[in-house]
């Protein structure tokens, strides 16, 4: 779990591995045994290729495109005109690409999936934090990801200036309800969680403002509070008065993130960002 600055991208950006485990699973997936269509190209022809947007968008994804080509073409020239977490209008040449032929043609798919997909999260991301400018409430991601992709999307929600929330349950401790129930109430189950990780965030799902009140009083980090009114998320910012931070979960859609965020809380999560993708219209097209 971070706060930290969500237009950090560098810090945001998967390790080189990871990214390059992505690329062989895409290429191994799609490619199989070998290309048969491009096996009718002359191996040694190159060619140019250009990569245009037909929307508007955020550009996320960059270092997947690259290495799905380099896999093939460790030689490809690649010209980006922008980068990520840059807003790019319809019709704008994002890209231009020379190198073989055969490899242009065999990753272009893979490549494409890859950019399209990120593209879509972080301009839809974009699109929710537009939404809360300048309430100061921070938009946080959640694990509501496609598997295997999270590393990927979690970046993507960055490009789109959206905060990491937890990567994965190893990072943050969260006690929802069912945890709760099984340590017999939150104060024993915020002191079980710290006597087993005290390094690790602790995060308290809430229900009700009393169950809130406990989470304040058992020193929790975080309180979620899920499915709350607009005005019990009032109380709550008022009940709380700062002692720590609060975050909102359930019923965030674009129409309704604005009042939410005008509440006063701190944080609001959202798993539309990685779950609900639409892919953001790229072509690529060569030129011999």
């Amino acid at each position: 779990m971070t706060d930290a600055d969500p237009r950090d991208l560098a810090a945001a950006l998967p390790p080189a591995e990871a990214i390059l485990a992505d690329v062989r699973r895409a290429l191994d997936e799609d490619i199989g045994p070998g290309d048969a269509t491009a096996d009718m190209l002359d191996a040694s022809a190159r060619a140019t290729a250009t990569l245009t947007c037909r929307e508007d968008a955020v550009l996320s994804g960059t270092p997947w495109f690259d290495a799905c080509f380099r896999a093939l073409d460790p030689d490809v020239d690649i010209r980006w005109h922008a980068r990520d977490g840059e807003r790019i209008a319809a019709g704008s040449i994002v890209c231009d690409l020379h190198g073989k032929a055969r490899a242009l043609v065999t990753a272009e798919r893979s490549a494409l999936n890859f950019l399209q997909l990120l593209s879509g999260t972080a301009t839809v991301t974009a699109r929710y934090v537009d939404a809360i400018a300048g309430t100061g409430a921070g938009l946080l991601d959640t694990r509501k990801t496609i598997p295997g992709l999270r590393l990927a999307q979690k970046y993507a929600v960055r490009c789109g200036g959206g905060v990491n929330h937890r990567i994965g349950l190893f990072d943050a401790m969260m006690l929802k309800e069912n945890h709760i129930i099984a340590a017999g109430g939150i104060p024993g189950a915020v002191a079980a969680a710290r006597s087993m990780h005290p390094a690790l965030p602790l995060i308290v799902e809430v229900e009700t403002l009393d169950e809130l009140h406990q989470a304040i009083d058992a020193g929790a980090d975080r309180a979620l509070i899920d499915n709350f009114t607009l005005p019990m998320m009032r109380e709550a910012v008022t009940l709380s008065a700062g002692r720590l931070p609060l975050e909102v979960s359930g019923n965030v859609e674009i129409d309704t993130i604005r009042a939410i965020a005008e509440t006063g809380v701190n944080f609001i999560s959202s798993g539309a960002l990685t779950k609900h993708v639409r892919a953001i219209d790229l072509s690529l097209r060569l030129d011999l």
